[in-house]
């Protein structure tokens, strides 16, 4: 389970837009908001490697968040709502944070690891993964890091799928349990072979392999 609450400081900010933002990052600093519970949305900043380790503890973006705002003594118990990257770096430029109760269920998604070595694949078939991820509801402390799915006991033409994932504590699976699959192992894919048509060949060997040939004569004669 996450269970984990790591605190966050953040400065709050007055000014928004996209040239503030772009003002922010130079800085080392990531704009976010903050969203509460009926409050009026609260735009923040954070520094980048704070943001980065908190993050990257064991509970990862499912990690509660106490943010503390500049100044203040109160926490706001939070779970990261949405994310931004930079697609040339690939690192966070913008962050939605939400204000949770802990006492109240939420819903997340949450990442399945296939776990063992399916049987099958030694039977030359393919393991393949269709479900990455699956939504859940919990309470905020309980909600998954992720969850594991043993596949050692699959075989060919066997199909997994969210009804045979195990139950994760308090966690409620809120996709279809029935047309949700997870993994399958089936045979490989045959290659096929290009076909040729054989008419086009038999009309390819009769023709002249040189066409300029009979335009410029017998090479052994001469005109008289």
């Amino acid at each position: 389970m996450a269970g984990e609450r790591i605190r966050l400081e953040v400065q709050e900010r007055a000014v928004s837009g996209s040239a503030a933002s772009r003002r922010l990052r130079k800085q080392g600093m990531i704009p976010g908001v903050l969203y509460g519970r009926g409050q009026t949305p609260r735009p923040f900043a954070v520094r980048e490697r704070e943001l980065r380790r908190v993050l990257s503890g064991s509970a990862g973006l499912h990690a509660i968040l106490d943010v503390v705002l500049e100044g203040q003594k109160t926490a706001h118990p939070s779970i990261l709502k949405d994310h931004q990257e930079d697609p040339l770096r690939g690192h966070l430029s913008h962050i939605d944070l939400q204000e949770v109760r802990l006492d109240q269920p939420i819903q997340a998604q949450v990442v399945v690891n296939l776990v063992g070595e399916a049987a099958g694949t030694k039977e030359g078939g393919v393991l393949s993964q269709v479900t990455r991820e699956v939504t859940v509801e919990a309470l905020p402390m309980e909600i998954p890091e992720h969850i594991d799915l043993d596949v050692s006991d699959m075989h060919i033409g066997d199909t997994l799928r969210l009804v045979d994932l195990k139950v994760e504590g308090n966690v409620t699976y809120l996709d279809d349990p029935e047309e949700t699959v997870l993994a399958t192992v089936t045979l490989p894919t045959p290659e096929v072979e290009e076909e040729v048509d054989e008419e086009q060949l038999e009309e390819g060997s009769d023709a002249p392999a040189d066409p300029d040939a009979d335009a410029a004569g017998d090479p052994g004669t001469s005109p008289g």
